[in-house]
């Protein structure tokens, strides 16, 4: 199977150095001196990594054959892809990798639909899902323990427990609940339960 595990960014330097941009939980894996990498477009590749280094939070590669800025330049958003066994599992059982996360159902603890992951961004501090909403729309979700609860694979579908108005409809619940106790307190009457809507799942 194939992955993409990062995108080429500009040129850094003078000696053939590139930003890249890693969509690998496993960078010192994938993205190590020695690997051989495919490309996309095809003509630019193969291209194997000769060194990589961190400078300010960026990772910075250096291929072989490249030996100047200009050269560098020229791959600029070439998308590196990696040869991956699909059978192969992160070392950490609280890791995946981005092929197993792809079109899981995101979905909230009582079973909500909130959508399909489509699309995974790996950012300097922490990942992204990108979500399509059934109407066609997307919904950003932070890869973080606070908010993604469980990853079931079997199930395939990740359950979130997001922070009130991440999604849109936790806003919506929290107005509208909000309007019904208005017009409730000025007709004097109660609603049973109502203090229980809107809290997050």
């Amino acid at each position: 199977m194939q992955l993409v595990v990062a995108r080429i960014g500009r040129a850094h330097g003078i000696k053939g150095e590139v930003t890249v941009e890693v969509r690998t939980d496993e960078p010192e894996l994938r993205l190590g001196p020695g690997a051989v990498l495919a490309t996309e477009p095809a003509s630019t590749g193969p291209l194997t990594i000769e060194t990589g280094r961190v400078h300010s939070g960026r990772l910075l590669l250096r291929f072989e054959g490249v030996r100047d800025r200009t050269a560098a330049e020229a791959l600029r958003n070439t998308l590196l892809i990696a040869e991956v066994d699909p059978a192969d599992l992160p070392e950490d059982p609280e890791e995946f990798y981005d092929h197993q996360l792809m079109d899981l159902d995101v979905v909230l603890a009582d079973g909500t639909e909130i959508g399909r992951i489509t699309e995974i961004t790996h950012l300097p501090s922490q990942d992204l899902f990108i979500v399509e909403r059934p109407d066609g729309t997307e919904v950003m979700i932070p890869f973080v323990e606070e908010i993604v609860a469980e990853i079931d694979l079997e199930e395939q579908r990740a359950v979130i427990t997001p922070p009130p108005g991440l999604i849109d409809e936790s806003q919506a619940v929290v107005v509208s609940t909000r309007d019904e106790e208005a017009e409730s307190a000025e007709d004097g009457s109660s609603q049973a339960g109502s203090g229980d809507a809107g809290k997050d799942v």
